[in-house]
């Protein structure tokens, strides 16, 4: 086909300028004999012309009931008025320009006005063959818009195996893009594919997947289209993206647009395993339930974070919980799904005590940690999640008592009950000590959660010291003296006890002799008083009583009964 007029030409002026056509080419004292209405657009021709390229036409005409044919609707032909007026210049001999773009419903029109080889040599349609073989389908970028054209021009594209054709090509060309990059950056192809509808697009990865292109590379395009697809859903994977649709308007016809292509998107990924970025898969599933999509497909992309549970991050975790504006909590149910199906498996092959779950666990609580301020968040939903991790996989609860003291701290307004119930996900043998220090001043806990704290912090500190000797126990900053100096009293007391018991042995066997003078009771009694007194001071200063201990169970009344060959070890509360 010859390609001198490049310039286009305006719609508006298409009647008017195919009238001057035909009378340029033949001779103005013959006038047009017949109207073509396509859509809004009249077009002023000569029947003859039209008859020699197109059956269709010469059929109408023949077949009409009425002998002269003066208008005809041609409404229906593929391409509308653009495509009309290309063909009837070809029937008038006047050049034109096909291109990727136009080539597909250039050939729609041909077929639809039957203006084939069969009925006219070197007719439209085989021109628009030649072209889509030699030029339009030779390469990657060319085969792709061809492919995006026939789009608007279903279902007779299809029909007539242009979309089957083109499919199999970028497939193939895709295919040795993927495999044997010879391009920079080595995934542009991905990039091209994007610009296909989602029916086209999985057409093509159906076509790469069958000549035996790898599932990464599937993945690669699944990803890279999904992202411009949806960019405004998914760009952001903090959770406080662009809102893109009202939320309200659940049967509009945008968000059922989007709905439809979330879950072409799902049915598109692959079987295999850590294909795809755990933020991508979040972010999918915050679409998925964002648009309200069916269930099989949230289920299906919450079995795959699941999967990979142990390697989501906190901030991946909390993508499906927010809607766009960072504030409305969305239903929690996917999150502990997730949760849920990762424990049941762990708990099925590694026992409750796996690394994976740990991290898991401590990721759970850190989650929490961040979704408690959130004003919608109940007591039930907020214990519910907690509680789907098992308690031995919690080493250290100290993450697990920030979280439900920022809970406490957003809910002022919660009874006594309610925050026991949160409190009672604590163990407070699990906290740190700062951990525990903390919760012993802290104001917000129930009385008896205090209490509890404190009793488990002195049995803490109690293990520590009565740990078996040899073995090296850590204590707090601070702690290690304080014992020093309370075995240092405690050495004292047993020495000043033994030398008081001395003593009075000494004084019952001088009684029992007689040994006495006028003076001896006398000096007796100065003696006695004055030794008493001077016991006296030394366990006021050891006073146990002055360190805030209210342990006396190492000061026996019955002297005698004191042990001196194996001293007692002092207890003692630290509060």
């Amino acid at each position: 086909m010859a390609t001198e007029g490049k310039t286009p030409i305006n719609i508006n002026t298409m009647s008017s300028s195919l009238q001057r056509t035909g009378q340029l080419g033949f001779s103005q004292d013959i006038p047009t004999d017949v109207v073509v209405e396509v859509g809004e657009a009249n077009f002023s021709l000569h029947k003859f012309m039209l008859v020699a390229k197109s059956n269709y036409i010469r059929k109408l005409i023949m077949e009409s009931k009425d002998s002269d044919v003066t208008r005809i609707d041609l409404s229906d032909i593929p391409g509308g008025a653009e495509m009309f007026e290309k063909a009837a210049k070809f029937c008038y001999g006047v050049s034109f320009e096909i291109t990727v773009q136009n080539v597909a419903a250039l050939q729609c029109a041909a077929e639809f006005l039957q203006m084939t080889d069969k009925y006219c040599d070197n007719n439209l349609a085989g021109r628009t063959q030649d072209f889509l073989s030699q030029v339009a389908l030779s390469s990657l970028s060319g085969a792709i818009v061809v492919l995006k054209s026939c789009e608007i021009l279903l279902p007779i594209s299809r029909d007539l195996g242009i979309v089957r054709r083109c499919v199999d090509v970028v497939g193939t060309k895709a295919c040795n893009e993927a495999m044997f990059p010879c391009r920079s950056p080595p995934n542009w192809w991905t990039e091209e594919l994007c610009i296909l509808n989602i029916d086209f697009f999985s057409d093509v990865l159906a076509s790469m997947k069958q000549k035996g292109l790898k599932p990464s590379s599937l993945a690669s395009a699944i990803i890279t289209y999904t992202e411009r697809s949806l960019r405004d859903l998914v760009r952001d994977h903090s959770g406080r993206g662009v809102k893109f649709s009202d939320p309200e308007n659940n049967d509009s016809e945008e968000r059922t647009q989007q709905r439809h292509l979330v879950e072409s998107i799902v049915s598109l990924l692959p079987s295999d395993k850590g294909l795809f970025p755990i933020n991508f898969l979040c972010s999918l599933l915050r679409c998925a339930v964002f648009l309200n999509t069916s269930l099989a497909s949230k289920n299906e992309v919450e079995k795959r974070i699941s999967a990979v549970l142990e390697h989501v991050t906190v901030d991946d975790l909390l993508v499906p919980s927010f809607t766009y504006d960072g504030e409305r909590l969305l239903d929690l149910d996917s999150v502990r799904r997730i949760i849920s199906a990762f424990v049941e498996k762990e708990k099925s092959k590694k026992g409750l005590c796996s690394v994976s779950l740990q991290r898991v666990a401590k990721n759970v609580d850190s989650y929490l940690a961040e979704i408690a301020t959130c004003l919608e968040l109940t007591v039930s939903k907020f214990n519910a999640i907690a509680n789907l991790v098992p308690k031995s996989a919690r080493k250290s609860e100290d993450d697990l008592y920030r979280a439900v003291d920022i809970f406490l701290k957003a809910h002022p307004s919660l009874g006594e009950i309610e925050r026991e119930k949160v409190c009672s996900l604590m163990d407070p043998l699990k906290l740190s000590y700062d951990a525990r220090l903390h919760a012993s001043q802290n104001k917000r806990l129930p009385v008896n959660i205090v209490l509890h704290t404190l009793y488990y912090d002195q049995l803490k500190l109690r293990s520590e010291v009565e740990d078996k000797e040899g073995t090296p126990v850590i204590v707090p900053e601070g702690l290690g003296t304080r014992d020093s100096s309370l075995a240092k009293e405690n050495e004292d007391l047993r020495s000043e006890l033994m030398k008081m018991k001395m003593y009075v042995s000494d004084l019952q066997n001088n009684v029992a002799a007689g040994a006495s003078s006028s003076n001896a009771p006398s000096n007796k009694k100065n003696s006695k008083h004055t030794f008493f007194s001077s016991v006296s001071k030394k366990l006021g200063k050891l006073n146990p009583f002055r360190h805030g201990s209210k342990d006396t169970s190492n000061i026996d009344e019955d002297l005698d009964g004191v042990d001196i060959t194996k001293p007692r070890r002092r207890r003692f509360s630290i509060s």
